[in-house]
């Protein structure tokens, strides 16, 4: 069961306890058995994205409100798989015309069965879900609540609705300024401005020609939308070429996000079904709706934790613990140029003098420029001279000899982020109501 930094300590200055694991930090009563204890149920919250991953591991008080214990924030690697698959395939095809044939491999796709999803995605299901069960062996997790879609209200009030009646509804307008608050990171597009008020402008004004298409829409505070008014874009910002270059890129931008989003929802939810959990789905406006009336600030972890019906929330001011995946290392044991052929061998072995690329260690360095303590994520080389990531840059060049193991390699890279010091945003005034339930969620 979670408890407090101060009773964690106690209990290991007095033995009853040893540590289990570093990251996330977790001790162990070794005086008591789980047999004559008494837990009380907690909930896994899930804040799902295609980038970062929001989690929070929350204990639910009487009267709806919830208490947290722990926040998250996972980091996905589905970009970077992306791009190794499609680097792997361009250099196989060119080898298959420079030095032997080889068999096409883009005709051997019949396995891929109902709801196949493409390895980019599928890692993105596969690490929330693996943090989950690593949640669940830890603490005496009963329930899971995650975000599945949007509210709908057109889908309530009439569940029969279709076609254009549907398209053109009451959440059009709510749809196109939510989406572009995603897409233009709530700031405005030409002087930058956060934390103010935002309008949706016309790139290119509509009296000069302009439509109301998404690529032709962006956000600028009340200033900057006065000042430009009816004048093309590229006469605004005639002044500054870089920002307009960028505004002209992002207003292009796919729906790439959206779209991950959208194909692992369903897949995600299945396979926390799957765990015999009881599973709780709940719409992003919920989400927003409960952080705006609870005055908290917009993260990740934290719109996890206002997932579901909340009437309160207590204990968010935490040091947040940001997990990045980084992989296992590279099958693949040689180095490649930009047309596919050998330019270097890494080592057959990943295991250097007892160490291996990932494990986080603790570095005492007696002698010389760096003398002092380093504990962070070591990166190996067969030379025995390691490099480390410590919280407070790379230290280069530290000798096996000075490193002992604080924990082995699992796959993650862990930074601690400091609490949040801002009070959040106060509710907002004439915003839309949802009746909340009176009895316990």
């Amino acid at each position: 069961m979670p408890c407090t930094e101060k009773r964690a300590r106690l209990l290991l200055k007095h033995g009853r306890a040893r540590v289990h694991k570093m990251l996330p930090f977790t001790i162990r009563v070794v005086d008591r058995f789980a047999e004559s204890s008494e837990f009380q149920a907690l909930r896994i919250k899930l804040d799902p994205g295609s980038k970062t991953t929001g989690i929070a591991l929350v204990r639910e008080a009487q009267g709806g409100a919830v208490v947290v214990l722990n926040l998250f924030e996972l980091a996905h690697r589905g970009r970077q798989i992306s791009e190794a698959l499609t680097a792997r395939r361009g250099h196989r095809r060119l080898r298959r015309g420079k030095l032997r044939y080889r068999a096409p491999r883009f005709l051997n796709r019949g396995n891929k069965g109902k709801g196949w999803l493409a390895s980019s995605l599928q890692h993105r299901v596969d690490t929330t879900l693996a943090w989950v069960n690593r949640l669940e062996q830890l603490a005496p997790v009963s329930a899971i609540s995650t975000e599945l879609v949007r509210f709908d209200m057109q889908a309530l009030e009439n569940p029969e609705i279709e076609g254009a009646q549907y398209q053109q509804g009451t959440l059009v307008g709510y749809e196109v300024r939510e989406y572009l608050l995603e897409k233009w990171g709530r700031t405005c597009a030409y002087c930058g401005a956060k934390g103010v008020p935002l309008q949706i402008e016309h790139i290119q004004p509509k009296s000069k020609g302009g439509s109301n298409r998404i690529s032709n829409l962006t956000l600028a505070c009340q200033c900057c939308n006065a000042k430009k008014a009816a004048l093309p874009v590229e006469v605004f910002l005639a002044k500054q070429p870089e920002r307009l270059k960028r505004i002209q890129a992002q207003a292009k931008r796919p729906l790439k996000d959206a779209a991950v989003v959208n194909a692992t929802r369903w897949a995600l939810v299945n396979a926390l079904k799957a765990t015999g959990l009881a599973v709780e789905t709940a719409s992003g406006g919920r989400t927003k709706f409960n952080r705006i009336e609870l005055g908290l600030p917009k993260t990740h972890a934290l719109d996890a934790a206002c997932v579901g019906d909340v009437n309160a929330i207590t204990g968010w001011q935490k040091p947040t613990l940001c997990i990045k995946a980084m992989g296992r290392g590279s099958y693949q044991r040689t180095r490649l140029d930009k047309f596919g052929c050998v330019r270097g061998y890494l080592t057959r072995s990943k295991n250097i003098q007892g160490f291996q690329t990932g494990d986080r260690v603790k570095a005492i360095v007696t002698q010389g420029k760096k003398t002092g303590c380093h504990i962070g994520r070591v990166a190996v080389r067969a030379s025995g001279s390691f490099n480390i990531q410590t919280s407070n840059g790379l230290v280069q060049g530290i000798s096996h000899r000075y490193c002992t193991v604080v924990q082995r390699g699992d796959g993650y890279g862990y930074q601690l982020v400091a609490k949040t010091d801002v009070t959040g945003t106060p509710p907002q005034q004439g915003t839309l109501r949802v009746p909340r339930s009176t009895s316990p969620a």
